[in-house]
């Protein structure tokens, strides 16, 4: 595994851990995805990120 530093989503703290020593909640990789130009998904990932964010709606 490339990256081993995690972050708990709940409190925001930094383990090496699956699983949060302070309260016990699952941790998530603390890296973003690698960045390539010929991301697949991006079209996909910039319009669910509009939608749940509400950029660009007229109202």
């Amino acid at each position: 595994m490339r990256f081993r530093i995690k972050k708990c989503p709940k409190c925001g703290r930094y383990t090496l851990k699956e699983t949060c020593p302070v309260c016990g909640e699952k941790t998530k990789l603390a890296h973003p995805p690698k960045f390539s130009p010929e991301d697949p998904y991006g079209e996909y990932r910039r319009k669910l990120k509009k939608e749940v964010l509400g950029i660009g709606v007229k109202k």
